[in-house]
C-alpha cells in the first residue's frame, strides 16, 4: 500500500499550487483521506479531510476559504487545491487514508501515511 504525495514547490505568497496523492496497493474509493503538514520544529497538523464520497469535507481554520480538497475515487487520487498562499503555509504536507468512511481531523484515525511534498511559501 503507497499513497504517492506529488505538487509540492516553491511559490510566492499569494500564488496557488495543487498537491495530488495517489493510491497504489489498494484501493480507498471507501475510504476517508487527509492531509496534514508540519513545518520545521513544529509538530503535525491537521489541514483537510474528505469522506468516502466527498459528501463531507473538514478544514483547519487556518486554511478555510483558501484550501480546497476533493478527490476523483475513479483515479483513487486526492487533491488539495491551495490558493491565497501564505509564508506560514510553508510546510512538509502529507496525505493519509483512514480505515473509516466518514472525514476525521483526528491524527489517531489515519493509518495510511504518505512521504510527503514540501511546500515553501516566500514572502
Amino acid at each position: 500500500v503507497q499513497l504517492q504525495a506529488s505538487g509540492g514547490g516553491l511559490v510566492q505568497a499569494g500564488g496557488s499550487l495543487r498537491l495530488s496523492c495517489a493510491a497504489s496497493g489498494r484501493t480507498f474509493r471507501s475510504n476517508a483521506m487527509g492531509w496534514f503538514r508540519q513545518a520545521p520544529g513544529n509538530e503535525q497538523e491537521f489541514v483537510a479531510a474528505i469522506s468516502w464520497n466527498a459528501g463531507t469535507t473538514y478544514y483547519a481554520d487556518s486554511v478555510k476559504g483558501r484550501f480546497t480538497i476533493s478527490r476523483d475515487n475513479a483515479k483513487n487520487t486526492v487533491y488539495l487545491q491551495m490558493t491565497s498562499l501564505k509564508p506560514e503555509d510553508t510546510a512538509h504536507y502529507y496525505c493519509a487514508a483512514t480505515r473509516l468512511a466518514s472525514a476525521s481531523a483526528s491524527y489517531g484515525a489515519y493509518e495510511y501515511w504518505g512521504q510527503g511534498t514540501l511546500v515553501t511559501v516566500s514572502s
